[in-house]
């Protein structure tokens, strides 16, 4: 029961960052031009796989959430993992960027713009210290081998047997 309520109220998050506060934001939204609309809504298309793709990695390799009250017990580096860091908080960027075009709203970019800068400076100054002493040398060798932003053209590899592949 405690793990379908920690799973519950994870989603607390995303909804907050994606609804709530561009609710709250931009108040008054209304499509102004279709085109952008089926843009924004296509970009946000793909946000949300790559949501639904990391957060499932989370729970299914992981053992955790996405909720920082409740991590993941397995140092996750699969699938979309391989590549960047922080692929979960880049879908929600772009799901973030899709919603600001298909509304065409100047407020919900700013809004994805310093969501962005609060979760690099969470990641730089909490998360990846406490990842560091969690994991020790593996997540080590996964942060010098794997950016936290910019995707890798290939899939990072490591030959550890206690990594998660």
């Amino acid at each position: 029961m405690k793990n379908v309520l920690n799973q519950l109220f994870s989603f607390i998050l995303p909804v907050t960052v994606l609804i709530l506060v561009p609710l709250d934001i931009e108040p008054n939204i209304s499509v102004h031009n279709i085109l952008a609309l089926v843009a924004g809504i296509f970009i946000i298309s793909i946000g949300l796989c790559i949501m639904i793709i990391t957060i499932t990695k989370f729970i299914k390799i992981g053992k955790g959430t996405l909720a920082p009250w409740s991590p993941t017990r397995k140092l996750v580096i699969d699938g979309m993992y391989r590549y960047a860091r922080n692929p979960m908080i880049i879908g929600v960027l772009i799901v973030l960027i899709g919603e600001s075009i298909a509304v065409l709203s100047l407020n919900i970019f700013e809004w994805a713009v310093i969501f962005f800068f609060i979760n690099n400076l969470y990641f730089v100054l909490l998360e990846e210290p406490l990842l560091e002493k969690k994991f020790g040398a593996e997540y080590k060798e996964y942060k010098k081998n794997v950016s936290r932003w910019i995707p890798r053209l290939k899939p990072f590899k490591q030959d550890s047997g206690s990594i998660v592949k």
